[in-house]
């Protein structure tokens, strides 16, 4: 009787083999196929290292096409851009550095406009903006360092007095260093008058 039921579990068990064998093999493929997915989402996920360097390219292309000459020969040598303010932009007055009450600002990428008197090289406030509309219409988490500049340029040349409205406004010194600022404004004096001079000055790429 022993011998019976012994003989019968041997037999179930051979019976059983390849159902198991199945199992386990079936097992093994969806575990494959899942490292398989994870792996090619990785693939897909790994950063591109020459997209943001493709995108600054194409950044600098459109803010070469909207600036003027002037303005873009700034940007390329020095890193900045400087917009008068609205009573320097006046017809007769623009480029009038020296007139009574003239003020500009200093657009830099990715850091808040510096307000500052050209004539007394005084600093008056940094106003804070963003545009996270745009960065969400590329899907990037934010703008490349020339479409930021262009959208600041675009906003205080189009409604200055709305951007500095709708703008977070700081004393100097809450996000860009001052010193680094006189030493800016210091060094655009410079390259105007070597530019007036017909000197050389060396460019930022």
């Amino acid at each position: 009787m022993l011998l019976a039921l012994l003989a019968l579990l041997v037999l179930a068990a051979v019976l059983a083999l390849p159902a198991i064998a199945r199992g386990v093999g079936s097992a093994r493929r969806r575990l494959a196929e899942r490292r398989g997915e994870r792996t090619g989402r990785e693939v897909l996920d790994l950063p591109d290292p020459g997209r943001e360097r493709r995108a600054e390219q194409r950044a600098r292309e459109l803010l070469r096409s909207c600036v003027n000459e002037e303005e873009w020969a700034m940007y390329r040598d020095l890193g900045f851009i400087r917009v008068w303010g609205a009573q320097a932009r006046r017809p007769g007055a623009a480029g009038s550095a020296r007139r009574s009450g003239v003020y500009a600002y200093l657009i830099y990428p990715q850091k808040p406009l510096v307000a500052f008197v050209p004539e007394t090289r005084q600093l008056l406030s940094e106003y804070c903006v963003e545009f996270p509309e745009l960065a969400s219409s590329l899907s990037v988490s934010r703008l490349p360092d020339s479409d930021d500049v262009l959208a600041k340029w675009m906003a205080l040349t189009g409604d200055e007095r709305r951007l500095v409205a709708s703008a977070n406004m700081h004393l100097p010194g809450r996000q860009v260093d001052p010193g680094r600022v006189r030493r800016d404004i210091w060094r655009l004096a410079e390259w105007e008058r070597q530019r007036r001079g017909g000197g050389q000055v060396a460019s930022r790429g």
